[in-house]
């Protein structure tokens, strides 16, 4: 019995008291479904419900009245073993053998679907992470955004919304001009200029730019004008950046559907449309020789200049032409994601987002992340080769690769800062918790191989399936079966929340539960030990955990290694 299942049991006993009489409440205010959850200890119980005490003032019947005749109703539903009420009205539930065990069954009957939930079924969403400038490699703070944002996707995809993930390349305005100009003053053999930027990766993307000028035929950049070379290297290594950070990114395995480059808004119009909506809606004034958005009226702390008084459009005219350009892409939700320095940030756009009718918090939603330090040798690892003065996601991924990086940037709440012990996650210890869950993983496949060898199979001869529930009757498998029970529910509130470390988190409790079953029952026989339905169902249940870890692994983007 999954936790709908018992959900809607509950649902249909209280319709039940409804229809006899017996509850005082119209038929609609029947909650459906009813929550239920794990008790925090577990011999209260598989469930717990506190529906009698939020429906018994309504009813105008004491809580503990209603529970007893709740429990009463449950007592005669198939799977439940007993029904007890504890305080002044809590059910704890508690299901047979057979009904808990039967979810290993429905885990390898839906397979890589399990877990996949509908909770955010019918929204569109525009989910934008990363947008790194394109002035350099993707430094640290970027990658922790790259694998929460990736891994919020998948999470938001589980729960059945349309994502598109969405990178904005900031390619407007004076850093590109600095980019260029320290491009060309480093093909010349000078100095970055005092406002450029610095680090090995300029001079490779300085020669790079002039093998690629003359293999097209055109000049050596270095032999034009300085005006006409600064334009080059700024065409040229810009898009040799992109080209850089876009790889990067594919090698971490994140993928985006679009990238956005800034420079379009201001080339199509969109910026002065944009102005254009918000001064028919009245929240445009002139003042200073400049044209402000009075976001006053919608809770920031001061009205915002968007076009400054020398006619050029104020940074923050790009972002609100981008947020219009997403609503009317047609995405119900925008996401942004960014970094530590950007709280400022929210308060303007989310009176940017009021001023255009929609929603703040709803239609536009703005994480913001914590700081990310890595230490190697209990000192801080604060500069790059290539980079010079940060730490680049090639340098995270060098030190230990691609699932360790994308698990320990994605376990822990963007709310917090975190320190990566790059010796701690580069060793195949229990400490180490990617290691850890991968283990479970390549463990699960170990037995199903042992199980092979010694003739055990989750089918007979006859092909019938060996399956009896019933017979997971150790405390450690009912542990483990309740484990397995949470995940969609898990995935569900990752997607809520926006907390893709929720996965990560269940994913180390699942794989600890794991570990003390199989050190607790054998799937395998012991010498000449005859094979018997406990050992087939007990395949079963490895199966299904196997199963459950893959999906949650997938969902962070971190493989599920067969053996390690």
């Amino acid at each position: 019995m999954t936790p709908n299942e018992l959900s809607e049991a509950l649902s249909a006993a209280l319709a039940s008291a409804v229809a006899d009489g017996t509850l005082a409440l119209p038929a609609d205010a029947v909650p459906a479904p009813v929550h239920v959850e794990r008790p925090r200890q577990r011999e209260h119980g598989d469930w717990a419900t506190n529906v009698a005490l939020q429906l018994a003032k309504k009813a105008g019947v004491a809580p503990r009245v209603l529970a007893e005749d709740l429990a009463q109703r449950l007592a005669a539903h198939p799977g439940i073993k007993s029904v007890d009420i504890a305080g002044p009205g809590f059910l704890n539930i508690t299901l047979d053998a057979a009904a808990a065990g039967e979810l290993a069954r429905t885990i390898l009957v839906q397979g890589a679907a399990y877990g996949n939930n509908d909770s955010e079924a019918g929204t569109r969403i525009n989910l934008e992470f990363v947008s790194a400038n394109p002035t350099g490699p993707i430094h640290i703070g970027g990658v922790r955004w790259a694998a929460v944002g990736d891994s919020l996707a998948r999470v938001l995809q589980a729960s059945g919304a349309v994502v598109e993930r969405e990178y904005y390349f900031n390619d407007h305005g004076a850093q590109i001009d600095r980019f260029a100009r320290s491009l060309l003053a480093r093909a010349k053999g000078q100095d970055a200029p005092e406002d450029g930027y610095g680090g090995q990766y300029i001079s490779d993307i300085a020669e790079a730019v002039i093998a690629d000028a003359i293999a097209a035929g055109d000049p050596d950049p270095r032999t034009l004008p300085d005006d006409e070379a600064q334009e080059v290297f700024r065409a040229r290594g810009v898009e040799r950046m992109f080209d850089e950070i876009r790889s990067a990114l594919h090698d971490f395995g994140v993928d985006f559907d679009v990238y956005f480059h800034e420079d379009s808004l201001h080339e199509s119009g969109a910026v002065e449309r944009a102005v254009q909506r918000l001064r028919e809606g009245g929240h445009v004034f002139e003042a200073d020789g400049a044209t402000w958005l009075r976001t006053t009226d919608f809770g920031d702390d001061k009205d915002r200049v968007i076009i400054k008084s020398d006619g050029e459009a104020a940074y923050i005219a790009g972002d609100i032409a981008y947020y219009l350009d997403k609503r009317e892409r047609g995405f119900d939700d925008v996401i942004i994601m960014l970094g530590a320095d950007h709280h400022g940030y929210v308060s303007r756009m989310m009176a940017v987002c009021a001023a255009f009718g929609d929603e703040p918090g709803k239609n536009l939603q703005i994480l913001i992340g914590q700081m990310v330090n890595l230490v190697k040798d209990g000192q801080p690892v604060r500069m790059s080769k290539r980079a010079g003065t940060v730490v680049t996601l090639e340098d995270l991924v060098d030190a230990v690769g691609v699932d360790a990086a994308r698990y320990s940037l994605a376990r822990s709440s963007t709310d917090s800062s975190i320190d990566l012990d790059l010796d701690l996650l580069s060793r195949a210890t229990n400490e180490n918790p990617v290691f850890y869950v991968q283990y479970a993983h390549a463990r699960t496949a170990n037995v199903a191989r042992n199980a092979e060898a010694h003739g055990v199979s989750r089918f007979r001869e006859d092909g019938s399936e060996a399956f009896d529930p019933s017979l997971l009757t150790h405390e450690t498998e009912s542990i483990l079966l309740g484990a397995l029970t949470e995940f969609p529910r898990v995935v569900g509130q990752a997607a809520e929340l926006r907390e893709p470390h929720r996965v990560a988190r269940y994913l180390e409790a699942l794989a600890g539960d794991y570990h003390s079953w199989y050190h607790e029952c054998r799937v395998t026989p012991l010498g000449d030990e005859e094979v018997t339905d406990v050992h087939r169902t007990r395949l079963w249940l490895n199966d299904a955990t196997r199963q459950v870890l893959a999906n949650g692994l997938g969902l962070l983007g971190v493989s599920a290694p067969e053996r390690m």
